[in-house]
């Protein structure tokens, strides 16, 4: 079966996040005062096939820890589902 996993990588909470901070800032001086934080990420789509759905999921999973997410500094979570294409 052919799947899609949704990987989002952000930086752990006790991680210093210019970039985000940066944001954070810029959407106050557009006026949206209302913003208290911001976190910037990654979002990364792998189309896989595998022969079940956990399976996938394990193979993402390992990707992760290997290469997609620095898991000193970042944390991952990902979503598997069938690939619609």
């Amino acid at each position: 079966m052919t799947f899609v996993a949704k990987v989002y990588v952000t930086p752990k909470a006790a991680v210093l996040d210019p970039a985000g901070k940066a944001v954070a800032s810029s959407l106050a001086t557009l006026g949206y005062d209302e913003v208290e934080d911001v976190r910037l990420g990654k979002y990364i789509e792998v189309h896989l096939t595998a022969p079940g759905k956990e399976q996938a999921g394990a193979r993402v999973a390992e990707m992760c820890r290997r290469l997609l997410a620095n898991e000193v500094i970042e944390e991952f979570r990902f979503e598997v589902e069938a690939d619609a294409r």
